[in-house]
């Protein structure tokens, strides 16, 4: 219930402000994602980390990823309810607004403590996280020949710039908690519904570990 009227409450917000935009003559990108703060901050640098950095990514990828969840191919019900009510100019200058912004470094990752009885160090914690970035860095680099887990680089270059004419999608200083998401929801099939997707076809041969490494290490990519 509580979901279902944050839902409503959102897209209220963002028809009000788009209707607003356009009767002053069009509105700018940053008046347009205003309902997008909550989760996405101000600038496109969320600082929950269970919600994706928007700032500084591929326009031609944000556009793509906005009418994806206007028109149901990608499955969210909040978000499916905030980009139905966009037309495609809105969709455009938001997505020109996050693509102008510089995204945020992220401070060092560390590991959660696992449960109330973790008997581990700090320097034990610090040491089990540099194994996993290491780990994590030669899965992105080389994948994988003997699991057929493909090297990320290949579509999201060497430093997580991604790329701009494939709208392969930016990486460096994303949030590890929402990578870790979404290449687990890619690999139970809960972010596509194409078997035939790219990203289902690699995350589902990889470990949890294997998509806890690499989202650690792209998470530290800068």
């Amino acid at each position: 219930m509580l979901k279902t009227l944050l839902i409503a409450s959102i897209s209220l917000t963002l028809t009000t402000l788009t209707g607003n935009a356009f009767a002053q003559g069009g509105g700018s990108g940053k008046t347009k994602a205003a309902a997008c703060a909550g989760c996405h901050g101000e600038d496109g640098n969320s600082a929950m980390p269970g919600f994706p950095k928007l700032a500084g990514q591929h326009k031609g990828y944000l556009v793509k990823q906005l009418q994806a969840f206007k028109n149901g191919n990608r499955i969210s019900s909040m978000m499916g309810a905030l980009a139905a009510g966009l037309d495609d100019r809105s969709i455009d200058e938001i997505a020109d607004y996050y693509a102008a912004n510089r995204i945020t470094a992220n401070p060092a990752p560390a590991l959660p403590d696992s449960d109330d009885e973790d008997t581990r160090t700090e320097a034990q914690k610090k040491e089990e996280m540099a194994s996993l970035i290491a780990a994590g860095g030669n899965l992105y680099r080389n994948g994988d020949l003997a699991t057929a887990v493909s090297a990320c680089i290949a579509c999201h270059g060497p430093f997580g710039e991604g790329n701009r004419p494939g709208s392969f999608p930016s990486l460096h200083s994303q949030h590890a908690d929402y990578l870790i998401k979404t290449l687990t929801d890619f690999k139970n099939g809960n972010r596509t519904k194409s078997r035939e997707n790219m990203m289902y076809m690699i995350a589902s041969k990889m470990s949890d570990q294997e998509i806890k490494a690499v989202a650690y290490y792209i998470s530290t990519l800068k």
